[in-house]
């Protein structure tokens, strides 16, 4: 493959500092290398221009840095479909996860229909009417589907980006209440730490591909590392126990290798401030990895 690393460090949409240092993080775990030896040809875009949150003016009608937020995105939906173009696959690397609303935007552009595979430990389905916080990393799936403020619905002038029937969670386990009503009421699957436990993750993988697969032109993967437990990923910014094992988080990214159906993907939350010794992001390169062919054997 041909895959094109963008780097988007951003935490504009989080509550705490530290995310917009996740690409520095992830590329000094040599994620080019270990793309580069699985065969790929790895080009490096370097860094989408993110705002620094001290300079900006914090509420935009209930949306923290809203404006920066959107044209940040804006900006990573131009790079994702230059390099989709140019016959790549985007590897975008954050920063928190709202930066998945411009991954998504260049995914989706000329009329792609793209499944989407989100692995978070969140859903990610807040709108303004729901959110405690007003943080707008709590959001990016829901404007994904069309759901929420209309300036994140339409970046990159495509709303949906996505259908809720195309859309899969895996690993969910902090859920806020009305959220949860939220994603009842849309045609979004989702596979919680339960399913996981009880049906384990290779049938719960097999029945999210499935449904992401089915009609979609290519598949997006999104991978929040708050989806993996903390004591394998510690440097993320809302950790929560009770996640996916190492060995499972690898399973579920080997399979999405198999599936042949991999167009983009990114990799987000990357907190270097509370990692030790930069596990987290070693860990989010080897999952990259897996997504883009390693094998055990």
């Amino acid at each position: 493959m041909n895959v094109r690393i963008l780097g988007v460090p951003m935490d504009l949409g989080a509550n705490r500092r530290g995310t917009d240092m996740g690409p520095s993080a992830v590329r000094s775990a040599n994620l080019s290398d270990r793309l580069e030896e699985l065969g790929h040809t790895v080009r490096d875009g370097g860094n989408v221009f993110a705002h620094e949150p001290e300079t900006q003016t914090r509420d935009e009608g209930g949306l923290l840095f809203l404006d920066e937020i959107v044209e940040t995105c804006e900006n990573v939906g131009r790079r994702v479909h230059k390099a989709k173009t140019d016959g790549e696959i985007p590897l975008v690397i954050g920063g928190d996860h709202s930066i998945s609303m411009g991954t998504m935007a260049g995914a989706a552009s000329e009329g792609t229909r793209v499944g989407v595979l989100w692995i978070d430990a969140h859903t990610d389905f807040n709108t303004t009417k729901t959110s405690p916080s007003g943080n707008v990393h709590g959001m990016p799936l829901a404007a994904i589907a069309g759901i929420g403020d209309p300036r994140l619905c339409e970046i990159g002038g495509i709303a949906p980006k996505a259908r809720e029937g195309d859309i899969v969670i895996v690993g969910a386990r902090s859920v806020d209440g009305a959220e949860s009503e939220l994603l009842r009421e849309s045609n979004v699957t989702v596979f919680t730490m339960r399913d996981i436990d009880e049906r384990g993750m290779s049938r719960v993988m097999e029945s999210a591909l499935t449904i992401a697969n089915e009609g979609t032109d290519r598949l997006h993967v999104s991978l929040d590392m708050d989806a993996v437990d903390p004591e394998s990923a510690p440097g993320v910014g809302t950790p929560k126990p009770g996640g996916l094992t190492y060995r499972e988080a690898h399973l579920a990214l080997e399979m999405v290798s198999d599936s042949g159906q991999l167009g983009s993907m990114d990799v987000v939350e990357v907190n270097p401030i509370l990692d030790e010794g930069n596990r987290t992001a070693e860990l989010g390169v080897e999952l990259a990895a897996s997504a883009f062919g390693k094998k055990i054997l």
